[in-house]
Order: structure tokens, then C-alpha cells, then sequence
């Protein structure tokens, strides 16, 4: 079992994070940090239980894809209810992507579940030119994405998927940033007729959402209202952006916080409000700030002549150091006090530029 002393976290990474920073200790549990053990605490991952309801009340159509990714990804339950339906690949993610690729083609509506690196990453050409290309109607949901797999490293961390699947015509990127979340996106998007991505957490982020939110494609929510700056952030980013505007308003700074679901399409208008309210913009991702969330922010800013300052928080363009996630969101800066530091460093800035 992996303790705060393991090898494999370097001593940079201790050295970075005190243990008994209230940051840090809400999963301190053991079986968070051994990712065989957490694999039963993943329940924020919606989407076998959203599916089977939807099962339940009519919908025929549904099938759920996995390559050996059941359990974790929460979607087991739903082969026990439905026999015939759920469709196991084993390690062979290409072939499972080209499979539900084929199952499109007559009518069925499939979900494949499974991590994110193993479905983004590995299995882009198959995205491409099996789902994409042809346009159809397939939905994936790409789990424990970024650096959420903590000491398996750089295998199974996906701070790239973003990047490479919004260039990629046809393609809906979203990212749910709970389990709430996961089950709008799902429910909101039922009858979109082209391939969507949702790019989901490993079940162990914090309630954003009480109930599912508004959601629609090209969309965001507006979850704070405040004067000084505003941080449009994805993911698991948009807890720790509500955890900075707490503690920026102790400085009486005061946060407008939006959960920018949408990537790809991106609400323009959003990005216009936030760059006229302030004159300068901070996006908040769990991905490499080259080429994710951040980078279409700017392409918004450029092509409508903004004419403001972005800040990006995000993963350096690396490959992350090993340790248990809730550390590894502590070294790179993607908690509250990481996304306060920016805010910081961005008013400081824009004030000296003035």
C-alpha cells in the first residue's frame, strides 16, 4: 500500500506539499491512494446508473462499450440488467471504438466507458475516421482523465486529450465536472447526431451540483458573480475556482466563476462578457496548458479581437510527477489556493500594466 513516504513520490513533490495542509487531507484515506482499492469509491461516475434509467424508461437503442473498464468506469450494473447490451472488448480499445462505430450504423445509440488515455490517446485514428468522419452517432465518455490516476504515471495520465480531439471536425468535447454533471451532459444531448466526448474525473470529485444543471452544447453556467476577475474553468477545476473565490473574498477580492462545459463548441459569448467585464480573462483546466481549454479560450479572444490578457492554469507542457492525486492537484496549483495564486499574479499584473 502506498503511503505519503513512497518512493515514488519525489522529493520535490514532498517538499512541495505539507500533510497536514487541509488542502491536501480530504482523501487521505489509504484506498484513494491505491488505485485497485479506490476503484469502489468512483461514485461519482454517473453514468451506469443514468444509463440503466434511461434503459429502464424506453430507450431500446442503448448499448455500453468497455475495454475491460467496467467496474471502475461504474457501468457493470448495467450488463446485469440488461444481458446482450453491455459489450466487453478486453484490452482492445481500437476495436472496441470501430465496433460501437458499426453498432451506429443500425440504429443503436452506444456509450463506450472507459479511461480517458486508453480511449482519447490510443484510440484517435479509430475517433477519427470511424466516428468522426462519418459522422455518427456515438457517445464516449473518457474517465480519470488528466492526472487522476496519480501513481500509475504517465501511462494513464491524459493531459493531451483536449488538444487532440478538438481539432477533430464533427466532434462535440465536453467535460462534466461531477456526477450531477455527467448525468446532464448524458440526458441534454440524447438525440445530438454526431459523436460526443465527455471528458470525466475518476469519481472522486467534490459536489458542485446539487441537481443536474441547465446544459446544452456551446453552453457554460455562471456559478458566482463577482467584480474583480473571472475564471472560466472545466473539470474538477471548477470546485477549486469556487474554493478561491472563498478564499479571495477574505482579501475582498471578489470572483466570477463559470463552469465552461463546453469546449468544442465554446461559449463565445461567455469569453466576450469576461474579457469586456475585466479586460483580461483566467482559464482553469486539468490538462496541458498547450493546446486545451485554455488555448480555445484564446483562439475566441484572437479571432474577435478581445484585445485582453489570458491566463492560463493548467498542467505544465511536462509529464507529471508520481503521487496521490489530491498532492498532485497541491504541486501544479489546480486546488483553491493554486487558482488563487493566478488570480493574484493576473489583478497584479493588469494593475502594473495600468
Amino acid at each position: 500500500m502506498s503511503s505519503p513516504s513512497t518512493p515514488y513520490m519525489t522529493a520535490e513533490l514532498k517538499a512541495s506539499v505539507d500533510l497536514s495542509d487541509s488542502r491536501v487531507t480530504p482523501e487521505m484515506d489509504e484506498a484513494t491512494w491505491d488505485m485497485a482499492a479506490s476503484l469502489a469509491l468512483s461514485q461519482q461516475l454517473t453514468t451506469g446508473k443514468v444509463l440503466i434509467d434511461l434503459a429502464r424508461n424506453g430507450r431500446d437503442d442503448i448499448v455500453v462499450c468497455s475495454a475491460d473498464l467496467t467496474r471502475p468506469t461504474q457501468v457493470h450494473a448495467f450488463g446485469k440488467e440488461f444481458p446482450g447490451r453491455l459489450y466487453n472488448f478486453g484490452i482492445a480499445e481500437r476495436n472496441m471504438i470501430s465496433a460501437a462505430a458499426g453498432m451506429a450504423t443500425v440504429g443503436d445509440l452506444p456509450f463506450i466507458s472507459n479511461y480517458s488515455f486508453f480511449l482519447a490517446l490510443m484510440g484517435i485514428e479509430n475517433i477519427r475516421n470511424d466516428l468522426c468522419y462519418p459522422n455518427l452517432k456515438v457517445r464516449m465518455i473518457g474517465t480519470h482523465s488528466g492526472i487522476a490516476m496519480g501513481f500509475y504515471g504517465t501511462s494513464h495520465h491524459c493531459n493531451e486529450d483536449i488538444g487532440a480531439l478538438r481539432a477533430l471536425a464533427n466532434l462535440t468535447v465536453m467535460a462534466p465536472c461531477d456526477g450531477n454533471a455527467i448525468e446532464a451532459a448524458i440526458r441534454s444531448t440524447l438525440d445530438h447526431p454526431g459523436p460526443i466526448y465527455f471528458r470525466c474525473g475518476r469519481g472522486r470529485e467534490a459536489v458542485v451540483y446539487d441537481n443536474p444543471p441547465d446544459w446544452r452544447i456551446g453552453g457554460s453556467n455562471t456559478l458566482r458573480e463577482g467584480r474583480h476577475a473571472t475564471v472560466m474553468a472545466i473539470g474538477n477545476l471548477v470546485k477549486a475556482s469556487l474554493d478561491a473565490s472563498e478564499i479571495l473574498a477574505q482579501e475582498g477580492i471578489e470572483l466570477t466563476v463559470i463552469d465552461a462545459y463546453s469546449i468544442e463548441p465554446i461559449d463565445r459569448a461567455a469569453v466576450r462578457k469576461a474579457a469586456a467585464d475585466h479586460g483580461f480573462v483566467v482559464s482553469a483546466e486539468e490538462h496541458n496548458v498547450t493546446a486545451g481549454f485554455g488555448s480555445a479560450v484564446a483562439d475566441v479572444i484572437a479571432e474577435e479581437g478581445l484585445g485582453c490578457r489570458l491566463f492560463k492554469i493548467g498542467m505544465p507542457d511536462e509529464y507529471s510527477v508520481l503521487g496521490p492525486p489530491t498532492h498532485l492537484y497541491a504541486h501544479y496549483g489546480l486546488d483553491g489556493e493554486g487558482v488563487a495564486k493566478t488570480v493574484r499574479t493576473a489583478l497584479k499584473t493588469m494593475d502594473a500594466k495600468a
